[in-house]
Parts: structure tokens; sequence; C-alpha cells
């Protein structure tokens, strides 16, 4: 057959179609610690089965997992300035393991393997070649492991995680061994991928909900009603199993589920209490935030729930509080009474929530705002105690985003826009969101259904699809590691030359000041500005 072989970076798209074109990448470097990737790209005129094998390797893990493809019928906006395309089609995503390390092509299309390398810590630097046997040919790029560790991530990244999906993909009961198992499973895969914070369902999520309804109860929390005494008994034995197990796999920073119903927190979450040894849905959409039964409820959990938490290790330094997500300008009023009530019960624990109307801030209803991308300008120069920012399922404008119409390095140049902005955290509404929005259908298909029944943008709801038994990596989740390490390389450059010399290697080529908006476009400028970081870090090093 004749097959046309290719080795390209990682933040090219190789479509499945006759036509691609795209620098041929022979080299990739990566500092000890890191994780690194290139992709093999092929075309042939048959639908042959083609064989891989790696002959040589460089002293790290390497693994080769088919770039598979998945429908979209909503890539990205279709007036969005900075786009690969916004037709639908099928899209390069889901990364599969390579069964027997063997892939079919489909006649004259292009496909591709992924080759990630994963850096040790204790790794010896030097050029290594890495040569993958291609049928009956042979492809060879050259890693370089630098000389230097990453440091340790200190930005929060927070990409929520839903328990509840998890459950209803594998068709378990809540909190079976199988669902801890794969909680374990997709933990671990989260701190790999430099998600640090990890959200924690002390209730059902009250959040893509549409009001009536209700998402599959997952709630940590055994709670039981006294009616006689009006008193509450809390069991946190399943919620001290979800903690032990988080910090079993590197989890430090937790956050507590949300307090109050998204968008403008006007009623409770779904939270199941059994009374007289019946399981009833005591709080819900039909229940007031301002209740005082809601309020008796709240008053009695915190003052069992704080003390619980701190004997875990969960103190004010790594752990939040919820009250309200997105609520929007008209809703000030309701998020106010919702704030101060939360507030007065959690002793000065912080809360962080995504609201992007500035007036929050400076009415003093919230401390940690986390507005999305495209409103942080409005917060940008007010005295914020922590930087957040967050982007969701839709995105336009410009600004970073992993859709599956948008091309790699506006997912990856998030890393350095987050350094140069000095964020402390970034928050992603969506790792394993396997609903369609507001939850309305909870049994569908990830690989079939990928915006959320046509409501966001592909790769907008979930960074990860489920396997057997774990995750399954998707390319949009792998360049967005690749943007976290950016960020911590330039953090240890900025502590070897200082701030000033650190941002001077960043903007070596580029003559304004780089915002959430306007960046440079070009997939080779991010290779090169990631390049110069690196030899400023071995430069500053003898």
């Amino acid at each position: 057959m004749l097959l046309d072989v290719k080795t390209v970076s990682s933040l090219e798209k190789v479509f499945c179609n006759p036509r691609f074109e795209a620098p041929v990448t022979d080299r990739v470097s990566g500092a000890r610690g890191e994780t690194v990737a290139f992709q093999i790209a092929l075309q042939g005129d048959n639908s042959d089965i083609i064989d891989f094998q790696v002959e040589t390797a460089p002293p790290c893990p390497i693994s080769l997992r088919e770039v598979g493809l998945v429908p979209c019928l909503a890539p990205c906006f279709p007036d969005d300035p900075y786009v690969i395309t916004s037709d639908p089609g099928i899209f390069p995503d889901p990364l599969l393991p390579l069964k027997d390390n063997k892939l079919r092509l489909t006649r004259s299309n292009w496909h591709a393997v992924w080759v990630s390398m994963a850096i040790p810590a204790d790794a010896v630097p030097g050029e290594y070649p890495v040569t993958i046997r291609v049928l009956d040919r042979t492809v060879t790029v050259t890693l370089e492991i630098l000389p230097f560790e990453l440091p340790e991530q200190t930005l929060l990244s927070i990409s929520w995680f839903y328990a509840d999906c998890l459950r209803t993909y594998y068709k378990l009961d809540a909190w079976c061994e199988r669902h801890w198992e794969l909680l374990e499973a997709y933990f671990k895969n989260m701190m790999e991928h430099g998600e640090n914070v990890i959200f924690t369902p002390l209730w059902t999520v009250p959040l893509d909900t549409a009001v009536g309804h209700e998402r599959p109860i997952t709630q940590l929390l055994d709670i039981e009603y006294d009616a006689n005494t009006d008193k509450y008994t809390f069991d946190f034995g399943k919620l001290e199993r979800w903690i032990r197990t988080a910090q079993k796999c590197g989890f430090r920073y937790f956050e507590m589920v949300h307090a109050f119903s998204q968008w403008g927190a006007v009623k409770t979450p779904l939270i199941v209490v059994k009374e007289n040894g019946v399981e009833v849905k005591k709080f819900g959409w039909h229940v007031s935030a301002m209740d005082p039964m809601y309020k008796t409820f709240l008053t009695q959990l915190m003052a069992e729930l704080l003390p619980f938490l701190q004997s875990h290790g969960l103190t004010k330094e790594n752990t939040y509080f919820h009250v309200s997500d997105e609520p929007n300008a008209k809703q000030i009023g309701d998020y106010k009474n919702a704030s101060e009530l939360l507030n007065s019960l959690i002793d000065g624990y912080p809360v962080i929530d995504a609201i992007s109307e500035v007036e929050y801030f400076r009415d003093g209803l919230i401390r940690r705002p986390i507005p999305i991308t495209n409103q942080f300008k409005d917060f940008d120069h007010e005295p914020l105690e922590q930087r957040w920012v967050y982007y969701c399922g839709n995105s336009q404008n410009g600004v970073p985003n992993r859709q599956f119409g948008m091309p790699s390095a506006r997912n990856r140049i998030l890393g350095m826009l987050l350094y140069l902005y000095r964020m402390d955290g970034f928050l992603n509404w969506g790792h394993n969101f396997w609903y369609t929005q507001f939850s309305l259908e909870t049994d569908i298909d990830p690989y079939q259904i990928t915006d959320a029944g046509r409501a966001f943008s592909g790769g907008g709801s979930f960074m990860v699809y489920p396997g057997k038994n774990g995750p399954v990596d998707s390319l949009h989740y792998e360049v967005y590691r690749e943007g976290l390490q950016d960020q911590r390389a330039l953090t240890l450059l900025e502590k070897l030359v200082g701030r000033e010399a650190a941002e001077a290697v960043i903007y070596e080529d580029v003559p304004y000041r780089m915002t959430l908006e306007q960046y440079p476009r070009e997939t080779k400028w991010l290779l090169q500005a990631r390049d110069r970081i690196n030899r400023a870090i071995c430069a500053a090093m003898q």
C-alpha cells in the first residue's frame, strides 16, 4: 500500500479527511516531571491495519493512543474570529488505547496516533531518540530532557467533577464499591492533569438542572431528622471516605457543593433526609432559600461539619464554600440574603463563586469572585482577595477555550495568560458532564453526544470520556495540561530571574500587551515561546 507518515506537534488537529498540512516535528523537549507529546499522522490508499512498535525509547514511560473521532453538530460559534471550522462533522478528540498496537485506516483519509512521554523527576538530562516502526518504516523524534524540574503547581485548577454522572454512565448505585473504585481512578487522572481542587457533593449538585427537575441523587451526607426535637443527626462516614480517597490521590484543596440553587440562590438544593425511618426529599425546588427550616438545617450542619473538616486537614487555607453559581445583575438581592446566611455559619472559610457582575464584589457580597474570561476586564483592577477566572461550555470573541472547532493553540495559551494576569485560580465547569443541558437527559453516550444535547460547543462540557475501568483522556485535556505546564515553567523562570525578565521572554516578539482577547494566534509562536522559556531557565541555572 502507499502510506504517507509524518510526525507533527501536539497542537495540530488531524481531521479525518484527505487533506492535511502541518509542519513536521522532529524534536520535543520537556522538563523533568513534565508530560510531553507529539503525533504520528498517517494516510493510506487502502483501509489497512497498521502496526506500531516502539524500537527505541527514552528513559520514561511512553504511550501510544489512537486519536479517536467523534461527531459534533456545534463545534464552535460561527461568528467567532479564531476557529478552524464551525461546520458540523467528526472531530479528533478521545485518545483511545491501541489494541495490540494496531490501527485501521480509512482509505485516503488522515488519522493520527498520540505519542506521550511522562518524564520522571529523576530523569537524566540529555537527548534521546524515540523511534517507532510504522508498518515497514520508522519514524524518529528526538526527546530533549531538560536539566531542571518543574515546580509544584501553585495555581488552583478546578474542573467540576460530577460523581452522579459517573454512577449514571456505569449504571451503579451511588457509593457502591465499584463507584469508589472508579472515583479513585478518575481522581488520579485529574491530579495527573493539574486539577488540584476537588468538588465535594455533600448533597446532589445543584448545577445545570432545570427548575422542577432533578439530577440523580448522589449525596455524601447521611442525615436523619427528629421532628419532635427539631434536631438533625449527621453521619459523615461517606464524606470521610471521599476526603481520604482524594487525599490518597494527591488532592489537598477541596470545595464544598453550592448551598443554594444556581442562577440566583432562590431555592434550596435537593437534600435527602431520613424522617421516621423513611427517606424524604426535605429540601429542593419546593423550598425557598430563606425558609427558616433551611436555616435551622444549615446552622446545625455547619456546627458539626466545620470541626469534622478541620480534623481531616480541611482548613480555611485549603477549603472553599459556594453560595450560588452564576447569579446575574438582577439577582443581587437574593444572592445577598443567601451569602449573609452562609457566611454567618462557616466561621471565615472562604467563598468562591462564578460571578461576572463586578457589583457583587464592590458591594462586598463576595471577596473571591470568579468572572468569566470575557468579563475579567471589569475585575482586573479591583482589590481582589484572590484572582480567579473561568470559562464554560460556549465561548467566542477569541478568548481561550478548548472547543472542537478551535485550534489547540487557543487551548494551550491559557497557561501563559494565567501567568501574565497573576491568576491564583482557574475554574472550568465541566470535567465529566455526561448529561444534556439542564440534566434533562442523563442516559447518554458521550462518544455520540458531545455537545450536551446541542447546547454547548463540542469539548465544552467534559474533559474526559468514560472508559471501561476509568477515564479516557481527550486531546483537549492533554493540551490543557500542557498550558498548565507552561504556567509552571514561567513560575520557575520568575523565581530565577524576576518577574520583569520572565515577562520579557514572553514578549520578545510581541509588540502589544497580551490580554485574554488579544494574544499571538500562531501555533509556531506558542511552541517557540515555550522553547525560549526553557532556554532562559537553563541559562539562569548555569
